[in-house]
């Protein structure tokens, strides 16, 4: 099964900011990427909605032959992984948990925001993953709902002065907590990361969940005698339930890639 392709999915582009570094770690790898752009956001749907969606990318990424999946998201990633794992039994990597692991390990103080959707902080998973390592750690978590929005409405957005606006809205909810990481819960928001480090401050040290990612996706595979032998290069399978036209600059932007072959695949109500 070595042969098989890793698959990637998101609600829409946030995924691909782990997607790139997947691409520099394991470049002899196949993959497919999904990305829901036409259902985004997750983030304000129930957790059956969530479930239902997740499973439906589950299936057509197993369908197209992956031997296992990375979940780019964290709305599914808090939300829908007990769903996934009673139909799947691949392997599959989520962000929560690493990404929690990483921010613990870099927190001085112990103080830890969390930024996320809104089905995000109200599941708690990154409170419950943070305190599972440190009963003592406090965790100040705020959902910000309209950066997914701002950082799917494409690049011009990403640093803006209505994008630092909202920023600054939202991290009010952090003056006076001390905190100096924060968990950039959602794999859309380092697109707005220069925005967000320059209202959050540069005593706060931000964390997001593509690197640490993409190492724990080879780290399994490799215990999982799923590695691609050989050193030829990978080839990369994109799809969209977006519009293609307005999907492959922002795609084009984040990747680094020109000319990507992209697809168009709906999923369904």
């Amino acid at each position: 099964m070595t042969e098989g392709k890793i698959g990637v999915f998101d609600s829409g582009i946030g995924g691909l900011t782990v997607l790139k570094e997947i691409l520099r770690c394991l470049p002899y790898e196949d993959i497919i990427y999904f990305g829901d752009g036409k259902r985004t956001p997750y983030g304000g749907k129930s957790k059956e909605t969530i479930e239902l969606f997740a499973l439906q990318s589950m299936k057509f990424l197993t369908d197209k032959g992956a031997k296992a999946v990375v979940i780019a998201c964290n709305t599914v990633s808090s939300n829908a992984m007990d769903a996934i794992r009673a139909h799947y039994s691949l392997p599959v990597v989520e962000v929560i948990s690493t990404t929690a692991k990483l921010a613990f390990s870099q927190s001085k103080n112990k103080k830890i925001g969390v930024i996320g959707t809104k089905a995000t902080i109200e599941s708690g998973s990154y409170e419950k993953a943070l305190k599972s390592m440190d009963a003592s750690v406090s965790v100040y978590q705020k959902s910000c709902p309209l950066f997914v929005p701002l950082a799917e409405e494409g690049a011009e957005w990403w640093d803006d002065e209505i994008t630092e606006a909202v920023a600054r809205r939202y991290f009010g909810y952090f003056d006076n907590t001390g905190i100096d990481t924060l968990i950039l819960g959602c794999t859309h928001y380092p697109l707005l990361k220069k925005v967000i480090a320059r209202t959050i401050g540069e005593h706060v040290n931000l964390v997001d969940s593509a690197l640490i990612t993409a190492k724990q996706t080879e780290k399994l595979l490799e215990e999982s005698n799923l590695l691609k032998e050989g050193k030829k290069k990978g080839a990369l399978e994109v799809y969209t339930s977006d519009s293609i036209l307005r999907f492959m600059p922002m795609c084009s932007a984040i990747l680094g890639i020109n000319n990507l072959n992209i697809q168009k695949c709906y999923l369904g109500e």
